[in-house]
């Protein structure tokens, strides 16, 4: 099964949610107005898009309706696919790795599916042909580490890895001179997930970050926030939190195939600025891949 096979059978019920709506209310619908422009707007709102996204997608569309005097019902439905994927198109999402070394920082709350995330990511990079080496620095949980020495099995990537308890910093520290070591391409660090308590750590994040910027301070760097597609609204709101704590250039979307809340992709996007740049689509090694907005939008809509 192709990639972008995977993707429509992982967004099923996102598509079964959303598409079944949008197509409903266009057959209600026999003429373009504002009461469809109304109902499709609802219909934004219920699919986790959040309201303010919601509202500036129809309003964009309105525009386009009256500007290109649009009549037909299904050049409604293609301006609505194409004003959609103008939002995640707004922003880059390329993956900024343009330096040997180049470094992948891991960020989110615990049960996101970071670890695995991390393995999978590793297991991509790795069929482009780059050497890895992966960071376990969330020395707080033994599971993590155990967890994530597994999934570098997986990947076939060297993993730097420490007792439970000690300093995350010092694990990223000797993760780099192995990358130096081994003339690695890309270093990815696992950090803690602990949200409840942000001073904790900002701080931490500012360790590592330290280390990172002195030891390879000409290093391409990726911060990115993994986030888990079931949560919905909150997911948004852990974007919120994480930017204030660290400077984000990109999300990771898990568990998009467990959830008809596909839409807060959109949502998270158009509210915070920041690109999607990988989407998990399985629980398998593979079932990750660089994000791609006209096949994300053609899943779902």
């Amino acid at each position: 099964m192709g990639f972008f096979d995977k993707l429509k059978t992982s967004l099923g019920r996102t598509k079964n949610s959303f598409d079944e709506k949008i197509n409903s209310a266009f057959s209600a619908f026999r003429k373009v107005d504002e009461e469809l422009l109304e109902e499709l707007e609802e219909i934004l709102i219920m699919s986790d898009m959040g309201l303010e996204t919601s509202v500036n997608i129809i309003s964009k569309l309105r525009n386009r309706i009256k500007k290109e005097n649009i009549k037909e019902v299904e050049d409604v439905k293609q301006a609505l696919r194409e004003e959609m994927m103008d939002i995640l198109d707004s922003i880059d999402n390329s993956l900024k790795l343009q330096t040997k070394p180049s470094v992948i920082l891991v960020v989110g709350v615990n049960g996101v599916g970071k670890t695995t995330s991390i393995g999978k990511i590793a297991n991509r990079l790795k069929k482009d042909g780059k050497q890895i080496v992966i960071a376990a620095a969330d020395t707080f949980r033994a599971a993590a580490v155990e967890q994530l020495d597994i999934w570098a099995g997986r990947a076939g990537c060297d993993i730097v890895k420490k007792e439970e308890g000690i300093d995350p910093a010092s694990v990223v520290y000797d993760a780099i001179r192995i990358v130096k070591e081994k003339n690695a391409d890309v270093l990815i660090c696992d950090t803690a997930g602990r949200l409840h308590n942000k001073k904790y750590l900002m701080d931490e994040l500012e360790k590592i970050n330290k280390v990172i910027d002195k030891e390879l301070p000409e290093s391409s760097k990726e911060v990115l926030l993994v986030l888990d597609a079931t949560t919905g609204q909150n997911a948004i709101s852990q974007v919120k939190a994480f930017k204030e704590t660290t400077n984000l250039t990109g999300l990771i979307l898990t568990k998009l195939d467990g959830t008809a809340k596909g839409g807060v992709v959109l949502g998270i996007v158009d509210e915070n600025k920041i690109p999607v740049k990988f989407i998990g689509i399985g629980e398998q090694i593979d079932d990750m891949e660089i994000f791609n907005s006209e096949d994300f939008i053609k899943a779902i809509l």
